[in-house]
């Protein structure tokens, strides 16, 4: 039904915002994520995003992994890869590792790239700040 490009997916999903749903508050999951109805507010994800055509995202993301089908307005931090497909709309700036865009994908913001060693300063002045403070 759907093509690859057009419809993420990540296998088993943990958690899931159907259609029809609307979450409003801090989210906080272990796993992977699906999301096809609307989330205002906080994503904070150990684990995977897969945002479905019909999601609609008002909120900053952290997490691993995110694909995007549907729309985001909204800051995105991940340790790894984000993938926008051909129908996903992104307004916000994003921090991450890799990023793949689809042709037919809009993103407006500012992009950094991150990269292993980023990572491991930030955790260890995380770890630091915890020891001080």
């Amino acid at each position: 039904m759907f093509n690859k490009k057009d419809e993420p997916n990540y296998g088993k999903v943990d958690t899931i915002i159907g259609d029809g749903t609307h979450f409003n508050g801090e989210l906080k999951v272990e796993g992977t994520l699906r999301i096809d109805g609307k989330v205002d507010g906080n994503v904070d994800i150990n684990g995977d995003v897969v945002i479905g055509k019909t999601g609609q995202v008002k909120a900053d993301i952290k997490g691993n992994n995110v694909s995007v089908a549907g729309d985001v307005q909204g800051n995105i931090t991940l340790k790894g890869k984000l993938e926008l497909h051909s129908t996903a709309k992104i307004y916000g700036d994003i921090e991450v590792a890799k990023l793949i865009v689809n042709e037919g994908a809009v993103f407006k913001g500012q992009s950094k790239m991150i990269n292993d060693e980023d990572n491991e300063i930030s955790s260890y002045k995380n770890k630091k700040k915890k020891k001080i403070g």
